[in-house]
């Protein structure tokens, strides 16, 4: 009866209610949880989390055993009876998570990208996989760019990236650089972080990997060789520059932004992305369940923090102003603080999309634990280019306005709404996903 009352929740809020400690059934024999996909997810971050809710759930002599296969890891607790717990993860790629949950060989799937449209289809008989409370955000990631420490380059732009990883270009003299020929180091074909990749900088630009690239399934090994590498050039999940030089990035009129957990938590930073744990709706397994309360939790953001990714703990940050901002928003930033989240929506629609939704409760309980519900909340809309400004400043003010009404179901009383149309791009308008980006709002408090 618990366990109905928790997936009640779920389905009513999109962001899952942990379960009380000791709630969840520890069956005799076999595995009470099997993750397999990302890993970018599933090196360090799955187990820290799966550890913590071991520990939340009472369990005792909590460690790992690392089976015979490389990238897999076995969490084991014990129960106070002496049971062991076992939770497995296998964590060969993203795509390998879609795999194992239609084989059955999974009950949560780890991605570092979005799943496909062909994914969805294909595991239809799981229930809907981009449901809100199916495809739960845990963390924000960013993808560095990443060369050796001794690499006198400081920015690039997406173009170069595109130019560059394709082969194209082939010096670092060629980009103003020195050193000779250019060295590719690149994730493998199964990974959500090459397919994030491939999706923010080589597709759109008809570009594809250049084949001389060396490809890895660990992204420790692969930040270690460029780290050793004075010509390598490569892209790795935020957590794993490790002692690489990451350079600032450029996408189209935005400026250059490095990976900075600011810039990545609002995902303004050119190639940021979501981290998702995939839980189906069909056949729910209760630790699957419970894992993804607690990923969402206060406790289980601060783990994502401690494993270098960026928490979506919602804070406020001083921004400061500079010539390139519209004047409003200078005056804006000199009087008020921006919270460190952005609402983004549905491709193609004016709806929140599932990462939103999720914000509008952790927005909500910022102003309430602040005490800023009535006058001090202005909320900030920007959208892409339009052939006329004023449609595109139009359209940003009702993004705003779409926000403002979530909001104002639970109370919370507005000092202002602004739209800033097309200003302050965070990324080219000349793709699907860069203009998704730059329809956005802001939240600023006074």
């Amino acid at each position: 009866m618990m366990l109905r009352v928790l997936f009640l929740l779920m389905l009513c809020t999109g962001l899952p209610q942990a379960a009380s400690a000791g709630d969840l059934p520890t069956p005799e024999h076999g595995p009470v949880l099997r993750i397999q996909g990302s890993n970018t997810i599933g090196a360090a971050l799955a187990p820290a989390l799966v550890e913590g809710l071991l520990s939340e759930q009472g369990l005792r002599k909590i460690h790992r055993e690392p089976p015979d296969t490389a990238n897999e890891l076995r969490i084991v607790g014990e129960t106070v009876q002496g049971r062991r717990v076992v939770v497995e993860v296998a964590a060969h790629g993203s795509s390998t998570g879609f795999t194992a949950l239609k084989a059955a060989r999974a009950d949560l799937a780890a991605s570092s990208r979005p799943i496909k449209d062909s994914e969805l289809v294909s595991l239809q008989s799981l229930g809907d996989l981009k449901s809100p409370g199916a495809e739960q955000v845990i963390a924000i990631d960013g993808l560095a760019i990443i060369l050796h420490p001794d690499n006198p380059l400081n920015q690039l732009d997406t173009l170069q990236l595109a130019r560059i990883f394709s082969g194209e270009v082939k010096t670092w003299e060629d980009i103003g650089g020195r050193g000779g020929p250019i060295h590719l180091y690149a994730r493998d074909d199964q990974s959500g972080t090459y397919d994030t990749f491939k999706e923010l900088v080589l597709s759109g630009r008809g570009k594809t990997l250049g084949s001389t690239a060396k490809r890895f399934e660990s992204s420790e090994q692969l930040s270690d060789a460029v780290s050793a590498d004075p010509q390598g050039i490569g892209f790795i999940g935020l957590p794993y520059v490790r002692r690489a030089k990451a350079v600032a990035i450029v996408d189209g009129q935005s400026q250059a932004m490095l990976p900075l957990n600011s810039l990545i938590a609002t995902e303004d930073y050119p190639l940021s992305r979501r981290l998702f744990f995939y839980l189906p709706p069909t056949g729910k397994n209760p630790w699957a369940q419970a894992l993804v309360a607690y990923a969402q939790s206060s406790k289980g953001q601060a783990i994502v923090a401690a494993n270098g990714f960026v928490a979506q703990t919602v804070q406020a940050m001083a921004v400061t102003p500079n010539a390139l901002m519209p004047e409003g928003y200078q005056s804006l930033s000199r009087h008020a603080q921006r919270l460190s989240v952005n609402f983004r929506f549905e491709e193609g629609s004016a709806s929140l999309d599932n990462k939103a939704r999720q914000d509008l409760t952790r927005v909500l309980d910022y102003i309430k634990q602040q005490d800023k519900m009535s006058g001090q909340v202005t909320l900030v809309g920007f959208g892409d280019a339009k052939s006329d400004p004023a449609r595109a400043d139009l359209l940003s003010k009702l993004r705003a306005m779409a926000v403002r009404r979530e909001l104002a179901k639970s109370g919370v009383v507005f000092r202002e709404i602004r739209g800033f149309g097309a200003e302050m791009p965070v990324a080219a308008n000349s793709a699907d996903e860069g203009r998704i980006k730059n329809r956005r709002v802001e939240v600023w408090v006074y």
